[in-house]
C-alpha cells in the first residue's frame, strides 16, 4: 500500500524539498560566483571561503538516497553554469562534462553523507579531507580536469598562494575549504539539542555557533594558525627578481581562431602573425624569442615541406620558412606536426598519417626542436576508447573532432647567451597542459629555467574561460619559482613573475604583441621535488578515516542490536 500523508506532513514534505532544492541552486551560484563568470571578470574568490557551506548544510538534512540526488543535481548544473563556454565548442563538450560531475558528485555527496553518520560530532573534518581528496582525484587519468579546484579561486591573493611552492595548489585549497565544513557544522550543531524549536533568531544561531566553537576550538585555532602562518610565509617569500638575469620573450597574440576557414584565411592569419612579429622585433627593447600560440600556423610545416601533397599549402610553407630564414632571433611556433608512421597508423588511405600538437623552435629558418603534447584534452584531442565506446567516436568524429597523437618526451628547448640576452633554457607547455601542476613539474626536473604556454582558447568567444584558464596558470609559476610567459590567440597574452604576480598583459581579443622582460630563477621548491604529496595525504588520510569510522559504526550497531 501507498503511504498516505497528512496535510501538515505533506506541507512538510514539500517545505523540506523546496528548502534542498534552494540551498543546491545557492551551492551551484556560489561556486559559479568565486571564479571568473560573465558577470564579474575576476571573480568573487572572498565568497569561495564559504562557498560550500549550503551543500554541508543539506547533507546534515538528507538521507542516503537524497544525497546521491542532490550532489547529481548540483553536479550537473554547477559544471553546466561554470563552464556554459564548452558549448562555443561542440554542444557534446559541455553535455559531456556536465554529465561527468553530475556521476562525481552523486558520489562525492554519497561519501560525505557517510562522514555524517560515521562522525556524528566532528564529521566536518573528514568531509574537509574527503572534499580535497576529491578535488586531487578528478584531475588524474583521462578524465582529468583541473577547472573548478577550489584554491585556483585565489589566483590573485598573492602572498596566500605563495604556499604553493611547497603544497602546490592542494594547500590554498585546504585553507580555503575548511571554513565551510566547520561553519556547516556549527549552524546545525544546535539542531540536535532538544531546544532546537527555540533557536531561529540570529542571537540563537550565533549561540550555537559560539557553543559550538567551545566545543571545537582547537580545530579553529590550527586553521587560524595555518592561515596565520602562510600568510608570513607569503609575505616573507623573497619577490625582488631585479637582481636575476632577465630574458625579452615576444608574444604574439593575432586574435583569430587559427582552425576557422580554408586556406585564404590561414594566410591572413600569418600576414597578421608576420606583421605583429616584425613591429616587435623592431621595437625596444630587442626579444631574445618570438612566440606564437597554439596551432597558430595551421599548414603541417614539416608534412608539407616534406611530401607536398598540397601545392597551395606547400606554398605558404614555403613562405613562412623564407620568412624565418631571414630572422636573426627564435621564433617558437605552435603547428600540427604530421608525420607518416605505419605502425600508429597503418591506414594507407589517410597517407599513414600521425598528427601531434607541436612546438617547433626555429632559428634561422631551421627547426631546431620539437616538443609534442603530452596530455591531450579528452574527447576534443583524445579518444582512446573507440572499441569499447563505438557509438561515442563515431560521434566525435562527425563533430569534426580533431584528434592528435600524444607526446614521449618532456623536451626541454635551450637558447645560447647572446649580446643581447642570457642564454636559457624553457619548456612549452600547450594549452591545457598548463593546468595541472605535474606536467610544468616535470618540465622543470628536465632543467627549464622558463616556461613558456601556447594557447588557444579564442573557440570559446569567452573571457570568462581564457581568466580561469589564466588563474591556474599563475600557480605553474609559483609552484616551481619560474617565470612563465603565455601566447594566446585571443587572450590572456602575458608574463608571470615566479611569485604568481602578472608582469604584464596584452588587451584580450584584440591584435596585439607584448615583449615582457622576465627574471631567469634557477631555484628549486619543495613542490618541483616532491610534488603533489600534499593531496595524495588527503586522500589517504579521508580513506582510513572513513574505513575506521565504518567499522566503528559497524561495532556500534552490532552492540546496540545485542
Amino acid at each position: 500500500m501507498k503511504k498516505q500523508f497528512s496535510p501538515d506532513e505533506a506541507g512538510v514534505l514539500v517545505r523540506n524539498i523546496f528548502l534542498n532544492l534552494g540551498l543546491t541552486g545557492l551551492a551551484v551560484l556560489l561556486f559559479s560566483a568565486i571564479f571568473p563568470n560573465p558577470l564579474i571578470e575576476n571573480g568573487l574568490p572572498f565568497l569561495s571561503w564559504f562557498a560550500y557551506i549550503p551543500i554541508f548544510v543539506l547533507l546534515q538534512r538528507v538521507g542516503f538516497g537524497a544525497s546521491l540526488f542532490w550532489g547529481a543535481v548540483y553536479g550537473f548544473s554547477a559544471y553546466g553554469l561554470f563552464n556554459y563556454w564548452l558549448t562555443a565548442f561542440h554542444p557534446l563538450a559541455g553535455i559531456i562534462v556536465s554529465s561527468i560531475y553530475l556521476v562525481y558528485m552523486a558520489a562525492l555527496f554519497f561519501l560525505l553523507k557517510l562522514a555524517v553518520v560515521f562522525f556524528p560530532r566532528r564529521g566536518y573534518i573528514v568531509q574537509w579531507l574527503i572534499w580535497l581528496a576529491y578535488e586531487y582525484l578528478r584531475t588524474l587519468g583521462f578524465l582529468g580536469y583541473s577547472y573548478g579546484i577550489t584554491g585556483y579561486s585565489q589566483w590573485q591573493f598573492i602572498p596566500l598562494i605563495q604556499i604553493a611552492d611547497i603544497f602546490g595548489v592542494w594547500g590554498v585549497s585546504a585553507l580555503v575549504v575548511f571554513p565551510s565544513a566547520w561553519l556547516a557544522y556549527a549552524f546545525i550543531s544546535d539542531q540536535r539539542t532538544e531546544n532546537r524549536e527555540q533557536r531561529t533568531g540570529k542571537r540563537e544561531i550565533l549561540a550555537g555557533i559560539s557553543s559550538f566553537f567551545l566545543k571545537e576550538k582547537v580545530s579553529a585555532i590550527v586553521w587560524g594558525a595555518a592561515l596565520i602562518a602562510a600568510l608570513m610565509y607569503g609575505f616573507a617569500v623573497p619577490s625582488d627578481y631585479s637582481a636575476a638575469p632577465h630574458a625579452n620573450i615576444a608574444l604574439i597574440q593575432h586574435n583569430t581562431d587559427p582552425w576557422k576557414g580554408g586556406i585564404e584565411q590561414y594566410r591572413n592569419n600569418f600576414n597578421t602573425l608576420r606583421r605583429l612579429s616584425d613591429e616587435a622585433i623592431t621595437a625596444d627593447p630587442l626579444p631574445d624569442l618570438v612566440v606564437w600560440p597554439e596551432t597558430a600556423f595551421v599548414p603541417r610545416i614539416f608534412w608539407h615541406q616534406t611530401y607536398r601533397t598540397d601545392q597551395a599549402s606547400w606554398l605558404l610553407v614555403r613562405e613562412l620558412l623564407e620568412y624565418l630564414s631571414e630572422q636573426d632571433i627564435p621564433f617558437l611556433i605552435g603547428n600540427d606536426d604530421a608525420r607518416k608512421d605505419p605502425s600508429i597508423n597503418p591506414n594507407p588511405g589517410e597517407d599513414f598519417r600521425v598528427d601531434y600538437n607541436a612546438a617547433m623552435l626555429f632559428e634561422n629558418g631551421v627547426n631546431t626542436a620539437v616538443y609534442r603534447k603530452l596530455h591531450l584534452v579528452p574527447f576534443t584531442e583524445h579518444f582512446p576508447y573507440g572499441k569499447q565506446f563505438p557509438r561515442l567516436h563515431r560521434a566525435l568524429v562527425n563533430a569534426d573532432t580533431h584528434f592528435w597523437e600524444k607526446g614521449a618526451e618532456a623536451t626541454v628547448f635551450s637558447l645560447e647567451r647572446t649580446d643581447s640576452g642570457p642564454g636559457f633554457t624553457f619548456s612549452a607547455p600547450i594549452c591545457f597542459e598548463d593546468t595541472f601542476g605535474y606536467i610544468s613539474r616535470m618540465f622543470v626536473q628536465n632543467g627549464a629555467e622558463l616556461i613558456v604556454n601556447l594557447s588557444n582558447d579564442a573557440w570559446s568567444e569567452s573571457l570568462s574561460a581564457q581568466n580561469q584558464h589564466l588563474s591556474m596558470a599563475v600557480f605553474r609559476a609559483v609552484e616551481n619559482r619560474r617565470s612563465m610567459v603565455r601566447s594566446t590567440a585571443s587572450g590572456q597574452t602575458c608574463g608571470i613573475a615566479p611569485n604568481g604576480k602578472i608582469i604584464a598583459m596584452a588587451p584580450p581579443f584584440t591584435e596585439a604583441w607584448l615583449t615582457v622582460a622576465v627574471p631567469i630563477v634557477k631555484e628549486t621548491t619543495v613542490y618541483t621535488r616532491r610534488g603533489d604529496f600534499s593531496a595524495v595525504c588527503f586522500v589517504l588520510a579521508a580513506i582510513l578515516l572513513l574505513i575506521i569510522g565504518g567499522a566503528f559504526y559497524i561495532i556500534r550497531k552490532t552492540v546496540i542490536r545485542r
